[in-house]
């Protein structure tokens, strides 16, 4: 009797082929039966992963667990955006990011403050934009897409308004900011439409949230300018699903920012546990 061969899902288009093939005959990745860790990854963003409600979820999480530090900062009034916020200490001990952090070789924080939120207000805010926009992105760029665009904004956005000056920031505006650019640079590349119908109504969008930045207090507009250049500058990149369909690349990337993120948590976590130690 004749060999079975083993058949595989390939970790760069998804699609069934033999295991001992030397490349996909669908996309011509090479050896895809022996790129095991890569074949995780497919897997990984084989089903929908709903990266919004994640988002939510996990900035929920972090700004309950950054009031819990330090509580009586919630009976503090400091300003309009800060309504029912943690204290400044808090913030710092769970990773705000700004001058005077980097200063000190906290770099990390580039990454952790994006989900971090000064107030009710701020967090209420910025996450029902999440859940206005990252949907549509998600749609016409992918999860991976959205994964990187969402990150890499939020982090251009902190560098941004850190090599300006700003000594303490949070929130995750830059990266919401960024996602904006995205529908923004999808509207121009896509036309039809899209460009006739929901392309004004975006751009009204950012344009009354880049106002809205200089007539509130508190504001980062920074982060927002570097958020947004950071976001169309990663989608005219990675490109959108009708003209260029998901690849590898774009998987591993997602998911190593995912890593880098929540390793970042870990340092950050790790130094806080270290500075208690030696008080």
């Amino acid at each position: 009797m004749g060999q079975v061969k083993k058949a595989i899902l390939c970790p760069g288009c998804g699609k069934l082929i033999s295991s001992d093939a030397p490349e996909c005959i669908h996309c011509g990745l090479k050896n895809p039966g022996r790129i095991g860790a890569l074949a995780g990854v497919q897997r990984l963003f084989q089903g929908k992963i709903d990266f919004t409600t994640i988002v939510i979820y996990f900035c929920a999480g972090i700004y309950a667990l950054s009031l819990l530090i330090d509580i009586k900062g919630i009976f503090q009034v400091r300003g309009f955006l800060s309504l029912l916020g943690p204290t400044q200490q808090s913030i710092l001990i769970m990773g705000a990011t700004g001058s005077y952090p980097i200063h000190f070789g906290r770099y990390w924080t580039l990454i952790t403050a994006i989900f971090l939120h000064g107030g009710i207000l701020h967090i209420v805010f910025n996450m029902l934009w999440m859940r206005q926009i990252g949907p549509m992105v998600e749609e016409l760029f992918g999860s991976p897409r959205l994964i990187v665009i969402f990150l890499v904004s939020g982090i251009t956005g902190f560098a941004l308004t850190t090599l300006r000056g700003t000594p303490f920031t949070v929130g995750a505006s830059g990266a919401i900011f960024g996602l904006l650019a995205a529908l923004i640079y999808y509207g121009r590349a896509r036309g039809g439409a899209f460009r006739q119908i929901i392309y004004p109504q975006i751009m009204t969008w950012a344009i009354v949230l880049f106002i809205y930045g200089f007539l509130v207090p508190q504001v980062d507009n920074f982060a927002h300018l570097g958020g947004f250049i950071g976001g169309y500058a990663s989608a005219n990149l990675l490109g959108y699903r009708e003209r260029k369909p998901e690849n590898l690349t774009d998987k591993v990337l997602a998911t190593s920012l995912i890593i880098i993120t929540l390793f970042a948590f870990i340092i950050n976590f790790a130094v806080l546990v270290l500075s208690i130690k030696w008080l």
